[in-house]
């Protein structure tokens, strides 16, 4: 059985080493070409425009195969709450894509990359504004150490440019708002759209993936772009990076915590399953008991 154990691992670690790759080459991709094309195509929000606009085509065809495969009704918003609900979040999208790309027109990859790890900075503020979530001491220490970081890294960086670095700050602030509103769309059932993500699919709770794919960027806009980093940057990246990753933690430990509270209400409000598992905690202390006369 061990063998086969073994085997089954080895056969999904194989399955999932190009999966992998993929998924590390297009976010470092498209990163670097996007840089690529603001400066041969310089005109950002019209390429903004194209991308939303072929977005909104494939996903009207994929609800349409998954209609003609299914049979199902479509999940459909009225105008209300598209202009209500919808549209402040598709409005906040857009303009963090726009930005985002305007901004390449101005600033390095590196500089790029560090300023808009500060979405979560934002992700923060406005999920305490909208009670997603609860103030916290250790949520004070990972924006001190964001916010610290960020600062080491542009302090008397030899390739800041302040035009750029607001385009960036500024999408990333909007990241904040579109993420956000977007949790809390999905999240209304008389909607129709809920939407349950799974850890073991997005892995959204390994930050050893984080650290290497913005270290593989940084690593390439060296040596690639010739962007220049001092020690000091280093740091700043470094200390920013620790503060994404406590909060990457956090968020691994309260949903854990969630799942077993939400467990407990369950075995509380089905009489069959809270007796079975008063049983198996009754079983489990009668062995301890058993257990400790011949340890003695």
């Amino acid at each position: 059985m061990a063998a086969g154990a073994g085997g089954a691992a080895l056969g999904r670690a194989a399955l999932a080493a190009p999966l992998v790759l993929l998924y590390y080459g297009f976010s470092i991709g498209i990163t670097f070409y996007n840089k690529w094309l603001m400066k041969s195509f310089p005109f950002p929000l019209l390429v903004t425009l194209l991308h939303l606009l072929l977005i909104f085509g494939l996903s009207a065809l994929a609800r349409a195969l998954a209609h003609c495969r299914s049979g199902r009704p479509r999940a459909a918003l009225s105008w209300a709450d598209c202009l209500r609900r919808a549209a402040p979040a598709a409005l906040s999208t857009s303009l963090d894509i726009g930005l985002s790309n305007w901004s390449f027109l101005y600033v390095t990859v590196s500089l790029y990359t560090m300023t808009k790890s500060s979405a979560i900075l934002f992700i923060l503020l406005f999920s305490l504004l909208f009670k997603l979530e609860e103030v916290r001491v250790a949520l004070l220490l990972v924006v001190l150490l964001i916010a610290g970081g960020l600062f080491m890294f542009t302090y008397k960086s030899t390739q800041f440019n302040a035009q750029g670095f607001v385009l960036v700050l500024c999408a990333s602030f909007l990241g904040g708002i579109r993420w956000t509103l977007t949790q809390i769309l999905m999240q209304k059932a008389e909607l129709g759209l809920p939407l349950s993500i799974s850890e073991k699919l997005f892995r959204f709770h390994e930050a050893g993936m984080l650290f290497s794919l913005e270290i593989c960027i940084l690593f390439l806009a060296t040596h690639l772009l010739g962007d220049r980093l001092s020690l000091l940057n280093w740091l700043g990246f470094a200390v920013c990076l620790s503060g994404i990753s406590l909060h990457v933690i956090l968020k691994a430990m309260n949903s854990k915590g969630e799942e077993a509270l939400k467990l407990h209400k369950e075995a509380s409000s089905d009489p069959d399953l809270e007796l079975l598992l008063r049983q198996t905690e009754c079983g489990e202390e009668e062995e301890e008991d058993v257990e400790t006369p011949q340890q003695h």
